[in-house]
């Protein structure tokens, strides 16, 4: 006899995450299945619950969740809206437009904190409309608030995996916001200022060499220079780099000087003029 496969337990910090359901109503193409499984999973949500759509997952909703076929594979498919729903504390539905009855309307970050809060209650639900009409108003009326995109008035159509994949995005980056992630650039062995004004008499000898500036009068652009290399906090490596290019140039300048000085009489040139 087979034992039972015992998931274990989450860790409490994605135990929320866990618990939101991302519920799609009447969906019509099952590419958009796929696409939003794929949403989803890229942002660490796992809960996908199908509420009476025109089709099962098939061939096309495999192909577009490119590796997120294990979302469609345990989405509950339900044969209402309120199936989906069953047990959710809170329910919040996604509207394309904004409806002319009054409702509680939140955006995009305010409801991914609002859900992440109650998730750590119970479950909670996101619900997403059809593709060319969105949610009917019975459907509206499961939901406790509604989130709305402001996508560009001019041209408002969202398709339904890139409105998943904007919320999801926005579930995501609250969660993180609450863990204390963030991200941090490596640290840097930046110049230090003692090097940064050698750089700068050193580019100003430079700049003087190859007649950009001149002394005296040239204050106001090695200023300009000063404030842009500050902005740009140059590392030790950088600045080293740099330096070797004034070299270089410093380098080919005298050489150019040089090789300019015209040659002076050879010793067979001088016997012939004293013959």
């Amino acid at each position: 006899m087979t034992e039972p496969t015992i998931t274990p337990p989450l860790p409490p910090p994605l135990a929320p995450l866990a618990r939101i359901r991302f519920v799609l109503v009447g969906t019509t193409h099952t590419g958009n299945l796929g696409a939003s499984a794929r949403a989803m999973k890229t942002m660490g949500l796992t809960r996908l619950e199908l509420a009476s759509p025109r089709s099962p997952p098939d061939a096309q909703a495999l192909a577009r969740a490119a590796g997120a076929d294990d979302l469609l594979q345990r989405a509950g498919v339900h044969a209402s809206l309120a199936g989906a729903l069953t047990g959710c504390r809170l329910v919040i539905g996604a509207s394309a437009r904004l409806r002319s009855l009054p409702w509680p309307l939140l955006e995009p970050p305010a409801a991914a904190r609002l859900l992440l809060a109650e998730a750590a209650l119970g479950d909670v639900a996101l619900v997403f409309g059809r593709e060319n009409s969105g949610l009917a108003n019975e459907e509206l009326a499961c939901c406790n608030s509604l989130v709305h995109i402001p996508t560009d008035p001019g041209f408002s159509s969202l398709n339904l995996a890139a409105a998943v994949q904007v919320l999801a995005y926005e579930v995501r980056r609250a969660w993180r916001e609450g863990q204390g992630v963030a991200l941090v650039d490596e640290p840097r062995a930046v110049a230090t200022a003692e090097a940064l004004d050698g750089f700068h008499a050193h580019l100003a000898q430079t700049l003087t060499e190859i007649g950009f500036a001149t002394p005296g009068q040239s204050a106001r652009l090695l200023m300009r220079l000063r404030r842009l290399f500050n902005r740009a906090r140059p590392d030790r490596v950088e600045l080293n780099i740099l330096r070797g290019i004034l070299s270089a140039v410093q380098g080919r300048k005298r050489a150019g000087r040089t090789s300019a000085v015209p040659p002076g009489p050879t010793d067979e040139t001088k016997m012939q003029s004293h013959v």
